[in-house]
């Protein structure tokens, strides 16, 4: 069996969380639990007192206890939570009003906010009175154009304390990705900023606010945070107000609306690339115990730490990040380019602020290797304890890559589930070993499996990532979808009563898992399914690559494997290099694996949180239109992939 290579110590597992709360179970549920397996599985097998296990464990603050913890537990796309339940997510995210650091922000130009909790509430409580006073009623929406600043987490508060629904996208954002989202919402108010920083280059945002206000006519105010100017002109925008111009010298009273369990809170979307993005709908309890859990249990977060993900405020992994307050933790908020102005960058903000647990994308992982950063030598890191990763699957060398140049004691955590969700199906466990490529663990509470093409569950096999029973995260609805239809075709038109999550994955000996891509960007050559993660592994040992995507392409009756890759500066794919990678690939992955064809391009279509498009390419390598490229962050670099020569050739 493989060696891990990190293992936490006898100390770290008796004093974790996830040990508290296996003390707690045994205690209140006389089980004899001793370890991470039989904890999961006794979680799946008592879900409903699982949950509500979670529940008091976290000591939730609710005006209205549940009457029933599950109902519809047979019929998964109905299930409901907590039913009767009533509370307030911002509540129970806001409990402390102390002196202790709530928000440490820096921008990428080294400007720096902090804020204590009692702060934070202050202005929370002052935006809330404000948002009232526009005539804010719960069920509102409230949309952001905003970067990750303390601003758009207090405004984010003040919406859902009065029971409005948030929904926010990030400044990179063109016109018609915003248009695409928030006109299917249609906001009451929209708090944005004049402009942002990137990568050292302002850019001036009014305009777009302007035109964008065109398209969304239910707005009742527009709230415009200066960023890159003091005083920003904003008489062009309609109904518009500064954020400076509201202010309270004391502190109204903060009330939070108590509402039911699944009371909506968060709207997010799916990437929009196969056309009009999805709008999903996700309510307060299940958002909150879902990462309560998560951010407790699986990472072991305490009041003592400092929490950084890098992120912008259109994906994910900000709401998740925010949710973290409720540990009473201190949020590390980035905003700015990870590299600049020099690749070491974010090591230094660990250093500087003393982060404990530092999050980042698995694709930022690649770059830090790739731009030769060698934190172990140049950087203290003595705070660090834990590495998060999402985003994309990372890769066994990015694993070898975190010990050897970043720190060897630490925890590197891949975590991975996605916006359907707003949480994960698989994580890191501060009791359980890291081995190289895996996913330490599958969820608590999460009946996760991998089926084979019979849609029965098998280990050590590839195979679809599903989920089989109901879980408090699931979205509560799809905006728009009155009947149900499109929400149900997302998750469960695949198999019945079952969620099927899009990845292509592997359950582990270790009951760990790996993941191999999305399972719509399989390849397929000879009727064999390949995972794209399975030869990215492989490209990656190449020092002259920078990054790579393979996607299948239709060949005299079956399919073929192109691979694209961006090399360095200063390099040519030759014929060395490409004998190199094929060797590399059949060598340790299989003759199977191998590309027909492997092609360099500068770029490889991203979406606006940085994950690569294959479906994109595919669509264009085939002759067909990609319908919303106001869904990618870079859409002009398909033209390089267009009539490609060496596409039609053998």
């Amino acid at each position: 069996m493989t060696a891990p290579l990190w293992q936490p110590t006898k100390d770290a597992i008796k004093n974790s969380q996830m040990m508290q709360f296996i003390h707690q179970i045994n205690k209140t549920q006389h089980t004899d639990i001793s370890n991470y397996p039989d904890l999961h599985q006794w979680s799946i097998e008592h879900s409903e007192l699982f949950w509500k296990s979670i529940w008091d464990f976290n000591e939730i603050i609710a005006s209205q206890s549940a009457t029933t913890i599950l109902s519809n537990k047979d019929n998964m796309d109905k299930a409901t939570w907590f039913v009767d339940a009533k509370l307030n997510f911002a509540e129970n995210l806001l409990k402390r009003k102390d002196n202790h650091t709530a928000i440490i922000s820096i921008t990428e130009n080294n400007q720096q906010t902090t804020l204590t909790y009692q702060e934070l509430h202050h202005q929370v409580a002052v935006w809330a009175q404000q948002l009232r006073s526009y005539g804010i009623q719960p069920g509102d929406r409230i949309a952001a154009f905003m970067p990750n600043i303390p601003e758009t987490i207090i405004a984010m508060f003040a919406a859902i304390s009065i029971g409005a629904v948030w929904s926010s996208c990030s400044p990179d954002f063109g016109l018609q990705g915003l248009t695409d989202r928030f006109s299917q919402i249609k906001p009451s108010i929209l708090f944005a900023v004049d402009g942002h920083q990137y990568n050292g280059k302002q850019h001036h945002d009014l305009e777009k606010i302007a035109q964008l206000q065109d398209q969304l006519p239910d707005l009742k105010k527009t709230i415009i945070i200066p960023f890159i100017n003091e005083n920003p002109d904003i008489r062009k925008i309609k109904n518009a107000i500064l954020w400076t111009e509201i202010h309270a010298e004391k502190t109204p009273e903060l009330t939070f609306e108590q509402l039911p369990f699944n009371h909506p809170i968060y709207i997010l979307y799916s990437s929009g690339t196969t056309g009009k993005p999805k709008c999903m709908v996700h309510g307060a309890g299940g958002t909150l115990l879902q990462h309560l859990k998560e951010h407790r249990l699986h990472v072991d977060l305490r009041p003592e730490d400092k929490h950084f993900f890098y992120t912008t405020c259109g994906w994910m992994m900000w709401n998740w990040l925010v949710s973290s307050l409720a540990t009473g933790a201190t949020l590390i908020l980035y905003d700015g380019a990870p590299l600049f102005p020099k690749p070491n960058r974010l090591f230094d903000l660990i250093d500087k602020l003393g982060i404990t647990v530092f999050g980042v994308g698995a694709k930022l992982i690649e770059s830090f290797e790739k731009n030769y950063i060698t934190p172990i030598i140049t950087h203290s890191l003595s705070s660090l304890r834990t590495i998060l990763t999402t985003g994309s699957p990372l890769l066994p060398e990015s694993f070898d890559y975190v010990y050897t140049k970043i720190k060897k004691d630490l925890c590197l955590s891949s975590i991975s589930g996605g916006s359907d969700i707003v949480s994960c199906f698989a994580l890191g466990n501060p009791i359980l070993p890291v081995y190289s490529g895996e996913l330490q663990c599958l969820g608590l509470g999460m009946n996760v499996k991998v089926f084979n093409d019979h849609g029965k569950a098998v280990t050590e096999e590839k195979g679809e990532l599903v989920c089989t029973d109901p879980f408090p995260a699931m979205p509560i609805y799809f905006w728009n979808d009155t009947d149900g239809e499109k929400f149900h075709n997302a998750y469960f038109n695949r198999y019945k009563n079952v969620w099927a999550h899009g990845d292509y994955a592997k359950i582990t000996a270790h009951n760990g898992l790996f993941i191999y891509g999305r399972s719509d960007a399989t390849l397929n050559p000879g009727g064999i399914r390949i995972g794209t993660a399975e030869i990215y592994q492989q490209v990656e040992k190449c020092d002259d690559v920078l990054d790579c995507m393979a996607v299948g392409q239709a060949w005299q009756g079956s399919e073929r494997i192109i691979l694209f890759i961006v090399l360095r500066n200063g390099s040519i794919l030759n014929e060395a290099l490409t004998q190199k990678i094929k060797t590399e690939i059949r060598q340790h992955a299989s003759p199977h694996h191998v590309p027909a064809k492997i092609i360099q391009v500068p770029d490889l279509p991203r979406t606006i949180s940085g994950k690569i498009v294959e479906l994109a390419v595919k669509k264009i390598i085939h002759g067909k239109t990609v319908k919303n490229l106001d869904a990618l962050a870079n859409p002009e670099v398909l033209e390089h992939f267009k009539n490609l020569r060496a596409l039609q050739e053998e």
